[in-house]
């Protein structure tokens, strides 16, 4: 499960937080599963030192929480902060969207055509994790369109935060054309320039995914 490059030239402690993060991030380690120091520390060879370091650093981002008479454990999502992280992404995309649909070169068209292309092939993989790096890249490229450096730094900073939602919306099989199909739409919209339009696919584009996110949260918890 553990995979450390004992090879790179960065502290411990710094190598087992990557690496738990990592596997955080892309629900190897689940929400609600206790983070005990002991185990960790002897799945990856390393000193419980190192590992319990990594999990303050991992409770300041909010990804591991701790619980009275318990202990760490990771995060679990809550629908709370589900809303919070998608009322911030849908702001910050709708105007992306607007911006690429005014602003976005021939080059950068070419590149979204191609997003595309592989975001359909990741949907027939069925692999969600290539899906959600899949879908990551398709919007990268419309936040590059904007020309807006300021816009790319805020969103930039989101980016693992959206990332971990990202993963729970493919989880739905049954959504994956829903998503595929918007997506056509966004490319078709910002093609012909038409602005307002390639916002509204956009905020529709992201309540769709909060409602898949939500649903899917009930039914787990």
């Amino acid at each position: 499960m553990f995979n450390i490059n004992m090879q790179e030239h960065k502290p411990l402690r710094e190598l087992v937080y990557e690496e738990l993060r990592l596997l955080i991030m892309t629900g190897q380690i689940k929400p609600g599963t206790r983070m005990m120091e002991i185990e960790l520390a002897e799945s990856m060879g390393v000193s419980r030192t190192p590992v319990r370091e990594a999990i303050r650093k991992l409770e300041l981002e909010g990804l591991v929480v701790m619980i009275p008479r318990k202990g760490a454990e990771v995060a679990r999502i809550t629908e709370k902060d589900l809303r919070d992280v998608l009322e911030v992404r849908c702001s910050l995309e709708e105007l992306a969207a607007e911006l690429a649909a005014e602003r976005m070169d021939e080059e950068g068209q070419e590149k979204l055509d191609q997003a595309l292309v592989e975001f359909e092939s990741a949907i027939e993989s069925g692999d969600n994790a290539a899906i959600a790096d899949s879908d990551m890249e398709f919007h990268d490229i419309i936040f590059d369109a904007t020309g807006n450096p300021r816009l790319i730094q805020i969103i930039g900073n989101l980016r693992e935060q959206f990332y971990r939602y990202r993963l729970e919306y493919v989880k739905d099989t049954d959504y994956h054309i829903v998503l595929l199909n918007e997506h056509k739409e966004l490319v078709n919209a910002i093609r012909a320039g038409k602005k307002e339009e390639a916002r509204k696919i956009m905020k529709k584009h992201i309540t769709n995914q909060e409602m898949t996110v939500i649903r899917n949260i009930k039914e787990e918890y």
